[in-house]
């Protein structure tokens, strides 16, 4: 692997069979794969790159607040404009819910097509488009 490449991210989450429907759906309409799997994870790769939900039994809190100080949200090449169209769709309806409604999908600016979508339990996922207007 190429050295400062990201390596793996592990997210603590409160309810790992949530966390399977919302994240595992959509990093596998991202292209991951599922890795690894024990009673208190699981994770999906792509590349070098993978990313694990777990339910640690050392969990301090219930829930994740992205505006608290630590992970604000994960952000994702996402293909096309089309493309990440059709992964809000679904995403949707696999526990995500379409943050800035007023101003998708130009919430970013003018010039940056994303979809930013948070989950049941307060993750943030950006979904950003890789083709010019």
């Amino acid at each position: 692997m190429t050295r400062g490449m990201l390596h793996h991210i592990e997210l603590w989450v409160p309810d790992l069979p949530r966390a399977e429907q919302s994240w595992g759906r959509l990093l596998s309409r991202l292209g991951y794969t599922e890795y690894q799997r024990w009673p208190e994870g699981v994770s999906w790769t792509l590349g070098g790159t993978y990313v694990v939900a777990e339910q640690s039994p050392a969990l301090s809190a219930s829930s994740h607040d992205r505006r608290r100080p630590g992970l604000n949200h994960l952000a994702f090449h996402g293909g096309s404009r089309m493309e990440v169209d059709a992964l809000v769709a679904d995403a949707t309806s696999h526990g995500w819910a379409l943050m800035f409604h007023d101003q998708h999908p130009f919430a970013g600016g003018p010039d940056h097509y994303a979809a930013y979508l948070r989950n049941e339990d307060g993750f943030e996922a950006e979904i950003v488009a890789g083709d010019a207007p």
